[in-house]
């Protein structure tokens, strides 16, 4: 007879239709994340941003407490079943640094993460000048800049820059630069995200690729997990072949943040674990 092992994994990476291209109601994840055999999920939303920016894919302002409200119930209906808790994915770029302050202040987060996001046209304005081996190195700028702020535990999607044009990537090209970031992040203890939805997007592999993955294991960079959910099914999907990439180049853990404190968990028992 087979041993079913204990829950150990969460999914740190989840959305709710307050982001406005996400569906389904907290609880449908919820109940996924049981099938998948998780012992928890965070919530985290698209952040709100000053001056409306992107208010197309976010939640606005207003919107703050509805959506602590919304992890909440679902929170009270899974207790005892799902460790169901409040996170948050914020936009990085230099000088918002005081209005995520106040934000990350508004309510007790659990796992914060955080996301440059090249496609957006207010972080496009600003940094893109049509040299797509600029905007490259750019991002990854940001990058450490997001990890050397403070403001948050995991780095989301970290090579999403791939994306932007990918006839215009060649990671050799780019690796010194990312070498360079990947030391200032090391240095301050930041973890970074192995996002599964890479392999529904223009480049079809996890981001970050097992070239960035590897370098990340030699400088001792923890990874977190994190499907990026925008529906219900997509919760933990993609996690053992996630697993296998983590184990092939090294790493031998896997991370959850809880109250804003990394927690290790073995590789093998995590997969195990999984349904």
């Amino acid at each position: 007879m087979s041993v079913v092992s204990a829950p150990l994994l969460y999914e740190s990476h989840t959305h709710t239709p307050l982001c406005k291209h996400a569906i389904g109601e907290p609880e449908e994840y919820c109940h996924h994340a049981l099938r998948r055999g998780l012992r928890g999920l965070v919530f985290t939303c698209h952040a709100p941003l000053p001056n409306g920016w992107s208010a197309e894919v976010r939640m606005s302002d207003a919107e703050f407490p509805t959506y602590v409200a919304l992890v909440e119930r679902a929170r009270q209906a899974f207790a005892g079943r799902l460790d169901v808790r409040l996170g948050i994915e914020s936009d990085f770029m230099p000088g918002l640094e005081p209005w995520l302050e106040r934000l990350h202040r508004r309510a007790p987060l659990h796992h914060v993460l955080g996301s440059v996001h090249h496609q957006m046209a207010f972080y496009r304005e600003r940094f893109f000048t049509g040299d797509v081996a600029a905007y490259q190195q750019t991002y990854y700028e940001h990058l450490a800049l997001a990890a050397e702020s403070g403001l948050f535990d995991t780095l989301s999607h970290p090579d999403l820059i791939k994306n932007e044009r990918p006839s215009a990537w060649y990671f050799p090209r780019i690796k010194p630069h990312v070498e360079r970031a990947l030391d200032r992040i090391a240095a301050t203890g930041v973890a970074m995200e192995l996002n599964t939805s890479g392999l529904l997007k223009a480049i079809p592999e996890m981001n970050p690729g097992p070239e960035q993955l590897r370098l990340m294991r030699e400088r001792g960079i923890p990874v977190v997990l994190g499907a990026d959910a925008h529906r219900p099914d997509r919760v933990a999907d993609g996690y053992e072949a996630a697993l296998d990439l983590l184990a092939s180049v090294g790493y031998t853990e896997v991370n959850v943040f809880l109250d804003r404190r990394r927690h290790a968990l073995p590789l093998t028992l995590a997969r195990d674990s999984l349904r």
